[in-house]
């Protein structure tokens, strides 16, 4: 059975800002379930919450699939239970002002600046109500992460596919970070080297609203990226965003108004800024720690050329062999001291080599390599003495 071959997304030639958010009471002013689906059931939201929460507790269920089953057991007999149901229900959620346009204006600012921004939506809402929505319709996402039912053959919802609560939301974090973004790709625990990560954490920007998104938060502020607590403008409660800021979990808060010009405008845009300039210095950085690499890896490759050619002549048992080693010598660009004066004990102490002093090639080795030294040492006195003495009992 082979693997199957997930599209993942490579790194780009332009750094890539990922922009991700909750939903509900940070895109939208109310939960989504609250805004239609709820009502047309014969419930009373606050009940509907209520029971919900209180079957979580009492059967020891996330809270995720105990909503996801109570709405599934409310809508029997009732009304249909259908994706395309969830998505006319998705339709009627209201958004915070600016919403509408801010995707592709956040996206555009982006190229203004040579930086890709890409949308994710991380939340414990319903995928299929938020597919719904008319900016996801015109493509505000790049992927949707939230919680969503597998359906029959006719349709309808029958089991949930996929949860997303509060502590498992940082996963797509980190499939963000890789470009590996289906949910079932093992790949996310895959190493990848710093420089062909995606998207750094401190490229992402997490904006939520509560608790909930605490875990994305933190991870996201401590590998250097920005995480943004909303509220909603109508109320000015602060409340929740006082407490993420004092106990760390957030870095910035701002009205959850996405209109040109506003406060969360213009702090996002000084992140996508940031970016552009910070960088442009991460690459210079991974250019000059790749040519350092490349450099090492030669000299590397150098010292164990030079090492090799060390115990060849130190093993030499011919003259025609001191000769050839000798001449592939000649090619090395630098000796140490310390690889000059080991060569002069080899001299010395291998008579294949002591004993051919006087020919041209060796000689010319030696006397250069003699030339260059700083501060002989015993075994090159003794041999620019042998080389001395040799020299005078060659014939004139």
């Amino acid at each position: 059975m082979s693997e199957k071959q997930f599209e993942r997304k490579k790194k780009e030639d332009r750094p890539v800002v990922a922009i991700c958010y909750d939903f509900d009471k940070t895109l939208s002013p109310d939960d989504m379930q609250a805004q239609g689906f709820i009502q047309s059931v014969g419930l009373d939201v606050e009940k509907f919450w209520r029971d919900s929460n209180g079957l979580a507790e009492q059967k020891e269920m996330d809270q995720n699939l105990a909503y996801m089953f109570r709405m599934k057991e409310e809508a029997e007999g009732q009304v249909l239970f259908t994706k395309e149901k969830l998505a006319e229900y998705g339709a009627q959620i209201k958004l915070f002002p600016g919403v509408d346009g801010w995707f592709e204006r956040i996206r555009a600012y982006g190229r203004a600046r040579d930086v890709i921004v890409e949308h994710y939506i991380i939340s414990s809402g319903l995928r299929e109500m938020i597919e719904g929505t008319a900016v996801a319709k015109n493509g505000a996402f790049e992927r949707i992460y939230a919680n969503s039912y597998y359906y029959n053959e006719k349709g309808v919802a029958v089991w949930p596919a996929q949860v997303v609560n509060y502590t498992n939301k940082t996963q797509f974090l980190f499939r963000i970070e890789k470009g590996v973004l289906d949910v079932n790709d093992p790949a996310v625990n895959d190493s990848f080297p710093p420089e062909e990560i995606r998207v750094p954490f401190r490229n992402m920007i997490y904006i939520g609203d509560s608790d909930t998104d605490v875990p994305c938060m933190k991870l996201v502020n401590t590998y250097g990226g920005s995480s943004v607590g909303v509220y909603d403008p109508r109320t000015e409660d602060k409340t929740k965003v006082h407490k993420m800021m004092r106990e760390g979990r957030i870095r910035y808060y701002a009205p959850a108004d996405y209109s040109e010009g506003k406060e969360l405008d213009r702090l996002v845009k000084a992140m996508i800024d940031r970016t552009a300039a910070g960088e442009a210095l991460e690459n210079a950085y991974y250019a000059d720690k790749r040519e350092t690499e490349e450099f090492d890896r030669r000299r590397n490759d150098e010292e164990k050329e030079k090492l090799d050619w060390i115990l060849a002549l130190s093993g030499s048992r011919n003259f025609a062999r001191t000769h050839t080693v000798i001449g592939e010598m000649e090619k090395v660009a630098q000796w140490t001291d310390r690889e000059k004066e080991l060569l002069c004990k080899i001299a010395l102490e291998n008579s294949q080599v002591y004993y051919i002093l006087g020919d041209a090639d060796v000689a010319g080795f030696y006397r250069k390599l003699l030339s260059g030294l700083r501060s002989p040492g015993e075994f090159a006195k003794k041999l620019r003495s042998a080389m001395e003495q040799c020299s005078a009992d060659q014939p004139h």
